[in-house]
C-alpha cells in the first residue's frame, strides 16, 4: 500500500477510474464531485495534450484565476531572468 508519506502530500488524489459509455459521456466519481463541489450545471472545460496522453479537466470558474496567477508567475520569472543577464554583462 502507497502511504501519504512515500508521495507527499501535494500529490495528485486518485479517486477510481471511469469508462466511457455509448454516448460519450464519463461519469466522475462521487468522491472528486464532492471534493471538488461539482454538482448539475456545473460547467466544466477538458483539455488535451497535443500528444493525445492525457486530459485535464477544470471547473470553467477557475479557468481565469488561474491564467492570473500564471501570468504574474511569468513577470516575475521574467524579472529574475532579466536581472540575472544584467548581472552577467
Amino acid at each position: 500500500m502507497i502511504s501519504e508519506n512515500m508521495i507527499g502530500s501535494g500529490s495528485p488524489k486518485f479517486y477510481g477510474s471511469t469508462t466511457i459509455g455509448e454516448r460519450g459521456q464519463m461519469v466522475i466519481p462521487v468522491e472528486a464531485r464532492k471534493d471538488f463541489q461539482i454538482t448539475p450545471n456545473t460547467k466544466l472545460l477538458v483539455f488535451g495534450s497535443p500528444s493525445g496522453g492525457g486530459l485535464m479537466v477544470i471547473k470553467a470558474e477557475f479557468v481565469t484565476a488561474f491564467l492570473t496567477k500564471a501570468t504574474e508567475m511569468l513577470k516575475g520569472l521574467e524579472t529574475v531572468v532579466k536581472a540575472e543577464q544584467g548581472n552577467s554583462s
